[in-house]
Parts: structure tokens; sequence; C-alpha cells
């Protein structure tokens, strides 16, 4: 597959800007991961149309994993106009770094300021449990990839930036408050990202531990990067849906993600419904 880059970014830009009808795109993006979708049904529709699937897209791709429906939605959540993806691409499904940034950079080119990332992920901080709700706080990447490896075009961002602050300090401030107001628990933690599709095993666990990781999964860091290099604020959010391998012995599987993302999803929609307004202010 040759590398999706600057005139196919816009060109599926303008193809949703067309769908959609948008006059004025949305400043707030949002990534709905595993079992996380559903918030989708909190999106009021703006225009002709709410949802677009990610196969009628031009150079969209398209998700095969259970959990993400493959749409994306354009409307108002708390009054304020957003674009959601209900669902992403992953490397381990055989995309590139640079086909699973993609979507990402897209809503940058149609003018997104602000990146909400969202995923279930397992819990390797002890001190948390299954069902809390954490906001990411920094990033490691454990991929063996980048989505920036390959000759760089100035037109998305420079070939070197800082992600001294990858998660945006003011919409962590946010969020924070968002949450006591709303009375929702909110961790905090890094947030680490390995390929899959494969579960870590407890040694792995107790490495990612002794770096500082406090929950891990299988996305976020590679859309993360894409974002700060097109100078996009980006805020984070996982869904702990169950504690990582060897630290209760349990047996993990993608089912007891999609439960456990589902009962967490009233807080989880509560605090993106008081968390978006603050943002665009």
């Amino acid at each position: 597959m040759s590398r999706l880059g600057y005139e196919q970014i816009h060109a599926a830009a303008a193809a949703i800007r067309d769908r959609f009808d948008l006059k004025e795109a949305p400043k707030i993006g949002l990534v709905l991961g595993s079992g996380l979708g559903p918030f989708a049904e909190h999106i009021k529709p703006l225009g002709k149309m709410k949802s677009l699937p990610y196969s009628s897209i031009v150079h969209f791709p398209t998700s095969s994993v259970q959990g993400h429906s493959g749409q994306l939605h354009y409307g108002a959540v708390s009054g304020v106009p957003i674009l959601a993806m209900q669902g992403r691409v992953h490397c381990y499904e055989g995309y590139s770094a640079n086909d699973a940034v993609f979507p990402v950079r897209v809503l940058a080119a149609l003018g997104v300021k602000t990146l909400i990332l969202t995923n279930a992920a397992g819990a390797i901080n002890t001190a948390f449990n299954a069902g809390d709700l954490m906001l990411i706080t920094d990033q490691i990447n454990m991929m063996g990839d980048n989505p920036l490896i390959g000759p760089n075009d100035e037109r998305l961002g420079p070939r070197f930036f800082d992600m001294t602050e990858a998660y945006s300090k003011r919409g962590r401030r946010l969020a924070l408050e968002a949450a006591a107001r709303e009375k929702i628990l909110l961790r905090e933690g890094c947030y680490v990202s390995v390929q899959g599709p494969c579960y870590e095993t407890p040694t792995e666990v107790r490495m990612m531990r002794g770096w500082g990781a406090d929950a891990a999964g299988m996305s976020t860091v590679l859309e993360c990067i894409a974002a700060r290099h097109m100078g996009v604020e980006v805020v984070g959010f996982s869904c702990l849906t169950n504690m990582a391998a060897g630290i209760t012995g349990a047996t993990l599987n993608h089912e007891e993600v999609q439960e456990t993302a589902q009962i967490a999803s009233d807080r989880f929609s509560r605090l993106l419904k008081a968390l978006i307004p603050e943002i665009t202010r």
C-alpha cells in the first residue's frame, strides 16, 4: 500500500466536508475506543446527516475489531459541535503506523483543534481497580513503530517537535475539574501501548510498572504523536477494564474488556458531556 500523505488526507477531508455539509469544522474531535462506542448515542445530529461509515470515505481505513463500529459522527454534545470517530484501526489488524493515524490527521485537516482520545486498557498500577477511569498524563510508545518514520512533509508538521506536553496540561486540569463537579473518581497515570494483539505477559507488566506505566493498551500513542505533529491539543482517557496480566491471576479476554467498558459508560458519558463545553472556552 502506498503511503497516505497530504493529498490523501485532504481528499478525505474534502469528502467528509461535502457529505456532512460542514460550513465550519468543529473544533473538537473524539476517538471512541473499545466498548466506549455507545457514547455516540449522546451526539445530537447537526446538518443533513449524522454519521458516515468509514468504508464510504475515500482512503479511510476500516476496522475489523469487535466493539469498533467504524462510523464517523457529526453532531453536538452539550451544545458543542464535534466530529467523533466510533472506533479506530490498530496496527495488529495489519495496518501501518501511518495508516492507523490517517483518520486523526484528517480530523486535524478539517480544523479540529483539540482531540480527545479514549481507549480500554489494563490497569498496571495496583492501586487502581477494574472499572476506574484514568486521565492520561503521559505515554510510553512500545509499538515498535512511529507514524513519522520516513520523509517529513512540512505541510503537516516539523521534522522534530517537542513531546514534553503530549497531553495538554490545560485539558487535564479541565478534565479533573469536570470529574469533581460530576463526583466521578478520575485516576491519573501514564499509558503504555504495545502492538498486540496478544495481551502482555506478567513479566512484561512488571517491567512496564518499573518504567512508571499505570495502564497498558494497544492504541492511542501513535494518534497522539500524529496529532501533536500537526499542532493539535490532546486529552486522553483510559477506561480500565481489567487488571493487567499477573496481578490477579485471572485470564484476560476481549469480552471482559467490552463488558467492563459498558458498565463504566454512564460515568464516562457524564464526564465527557461535562468536559466538552469547557474545552472550547
